[in-house]
């Protein structure tokens, strides 16, 4: 990946004013400022033979590990009716998991705010941040999270996602204790000033982040298209706000990090199939024939292209292409879903990233 001539901004996102050099796990100061930011996005994957309980458990370890190794914050991301991902009630689940960590932030990656009101949303987050001081993220997306079925399943309002920009004002001013309904307050929530992000795969987000001066965050790690024109319009259209002086660019990748490349590529051959099959032969049970032959599809070839942007190998190759992944394309933090089949797998992906890359803290 080439590298542009561009220097990242390091002005963190968070309610904390940040160092603008990166700090090691260890709390010393990174004399490498080409080192991104690195956090953690959890998909809470419930594995096979597995249960909804057991994917919290793996959840927990991950944030814990996360937490001891110095990542920047581990997200989840709202999904509804999916059979292998547990993460559909995302504030109950950060909830859990910051219980059981101390210090690492944790947020939704994101809430789909079409699919809520603006005032459930901000209790909701307000909660949390008034049990977890510090600590909470809101990462707010407009897609359903579903599929049609699911999505009238839920009541939703098919007008909503037009209202997105509105319904992120509102939200942001019961946070800030400044409701934009008369009468209406957030209680928990007023005044806790819980960091908000764009989340996004188009244009749309991005242009929406740079007006409102909050950080974006690209899904890169399943929609890789319009990764590198999104960055560059939310830099060049970023408008400073009460919350970030500077634009904050995070972009998605899938991570399998392994001790060997034999066994990092046996891994992502068994994720890639696997994703293949859940997306076009939703919960059934398929042949290894079977699945060979929608491997080789076309509509197979397309699901795998979603996972174009993935660092596969051992410490060194995966840390090589993060640095220069977020070189290339301009972003301040890379959110690495770690793949890996079985959670033993993906905490030693965790572990082999921070040793290569030693992520920086909070």
């Amino acid at each position: 990946m080439p590298t542009p001539a561009r220097t990242r901004s390091r002005v963190g996102c968070g309610s904390a004013e940040r160092s603008t050099r990166p700090r090691r796990h260890d709390g010393s100061v990174s004399t490498d400022v080409n080192v991104p930011r690195l956090s953690i996005l959890d998909l809470a994957i419930i594995g096979p033979g597995q249960t909804a309980a057991d994917a919290f458990t793996n959840s927990v370890a991950l944030a814990q590990r996360a937490e001891a190794r110095g990542y920047e914050r581990v997200w989840y991301a709202e999904h509804h009716n999916m059979s292998v991902i547990a993460s559909s009630a995302p504030s109950v689940l950060i909830a859990h998991i910051a219980a059981h960590t101390s210090t690492i932030r944790l947020g939704a990656g994101g809430v789909m705010l079409p699919n809520h009101s603006p005032l459930t949303i901000a209790e909701q987050y307000g909660t949390l941040a008034t049990l977890h001081p510090d600590r909470i993220d809101l990462g707010l997306g407009r897609a359903p999270g579903s599929d049609q079925t699911t999505w009238r399943a839920m009541r939703r309002d098919p007008q909503a996602s037009d209202r997105f920009p509105d319904d992120v004002l509102e939200l942001q001013g019961y946070l800030q204790g400044a409701s934009r309904v008369a009468g209406v307050a957030a209680v928990p929530g007023a005044g806790t000033n819980v960091p908000l992000y764009i989340l996004g795969s188009s244009l749309f987000g991005a242009q929406l982040a740079a007006q409102l001066g909050l950080p974006y965050a690209f899904a890169s790690h399943f929609a890789p298209g319009a990764l590198l024109q999104a960055i560059e319009l939310y830099r060049n259209e970023f408008t400073p706000s009460a919350q970030l002086a500077e634009p904050y660019a995070i972009a998605g990748v899938n991570v399998i990090a392994s001790d060997s490349d034999h066994d990092a590529q046996r891994q992502f051959e068994l994720v890639r199939r696997q994703r293949i099959a859940r997306f076009l032969a939703r919960d059934r049970e398929l042949t290894d024939d079977e699945i060979d032959a929608l491997v080789e599809s076309p509509q197979g070839r397309q699901v795998a292209q979603m996972m174009h942007y993935s660092a596969i190998g051992t410490a060194p190759e995966v840390a090589a292409y993060l640095t220069q992944f977020a070189e290339h394309v301009g972003v301040d933090e890379v959110i690495t879903a770690h793949a890996s089949p079985t959670i033993d797998e993906r905490l030693r992906s965790v572990d082999l990233v921070a040793d290569a890359l030693d992520p920086v803290t909070v």
